[in-house]
């Protein structure tokens, strides 16, 4: 499980990505790279990190979930997620 600063420091990234997201687009638009270069770097979408939703972890993060590996196969194993089971043959 990851530190409770770190998954907040995330959250507060995504605030700020949607936030400014309108703004950025805009002044690449139009060219202003010194307006650009002159906002919050964490503003920046590719300073977002994919994680966890559950346990914040950044390794083994499975996109289609949106949950690690890890909290994946105990959710599936305890019957959590419906259609998806242990695989046997």
């Amino acid at each position: 499980m990851a530190k409770t600063s770190v998954k907040a420091r995330q959250r507060k990234r995504e605030r700020m990505v949607e936030k400014d997201a309108a703004k950025r687009a805009e002044l690449k638009k139009a060219g202003d790279w010194k307006a650009l270069d002159e906002m919050a770097k964490n503003g920046s979408k590719v300073r977002l990190k994919n994680r966890c939703q559950l346990t914040g972890r950044p390794k083994g993060y499975v996109r289609y979930f949106g949950i690690s590996r890890v909290a994946l196969r105990d959710m599936a194993l305890n019957g959590k997620i419906p259609g998806l089971k242990k695989a046997s043959w």
